[in-house]
């Protein structure tokens, strides 16, 4: 039977993503991977974590990769804007994984390979299953998928989400708020377990 493997918050821990990949020991034709967004900075190897995505995306013809609010972020560096805030929140570390070098300025936006641009221009808001739908970082509830605003998708509306127990009629999969184990809820699982932290790196095997 095909299972799910959903992964939590990467932000650059390379090795740590490679060490998960190795104990879930998914098959590529049989399994799907869905990625919960934040992949991008504070963690030294944000270039790795990318390339790793992509090379995945060509073995598993069913994996899913959603847009966290850091990616959000990163994409309005990329359009020429939100530089400070993209630094302060660990752009830094995502552009010394690229080769830039500071003062860091919107041109470092040229040492980003293409594919790793369109990568992250095509990340996804949200998916679902039969039984699951995945977010980064929540959902606000009594508003249909359809309708769901950034703030919520990608930060939650400042972590309120974590705190609610709405039942949207699937469990929701989400990322963004950071547990020491993670949260198993009847509504909702959360796995951000805060590896660039130094915590772990969950992923959580569905349906098991």
């Amino acid at each position: 039977m095909s299972r799910t493997f959903v992964i939590g918050d990467i932000h650059g821990c390379h090795q740590a993503l490679m060490e998960l990949l190795t104990l879930i020991n998914a098959d590529p034709d049989q399994d799907r991977l869905v990625f919960l967004g934040d992949y991008v900075d504070r963690g030294p190897d944000t270039r790795g974590v990318i390339d790793e995505l992509l090379a995945l995306r060509q073995q598993f013809r069913k994996m899913v990769a959603l847009k966290g609010n850091h990616e959000e972020v990163l994409l309005g560096f990329l359009a020429g804007r939100d530089k400070e805030f993209f630094l302060a929140i660990g752009g830094r570390e995502t552009l010394l994984s690229y080769g830039c070098s500071e003062p860091f300025e919107y041109s470092c936006t040229l040492n980003i390979p293409g594919d790793h641009q369109q990568f992250l221009y095509n990340l996804l808001p949200y998916w679902e299953d039969e039984d699951h739908i995945y977010v980064h970082a929540g959902l606000r509830p009594a508003v249909h998928l359809t309708q769901q605003s950034s703030d919520w998708l990608y930060w939650a509306a400042g972590g309120r989400f974590a705190a609610q127990s709405y039942d949207f009629g699937k469990r929701v999969i989400f990322g963004h708020s950071v547990f020491q184990t993670p949260l198993i809820d009847p509504e909702k699982i959360g796995i951000d377990t805060g590896c660039v932290y130094g915590g772990s790196l969950s992923c959580l095997v569905l349906p098991e």
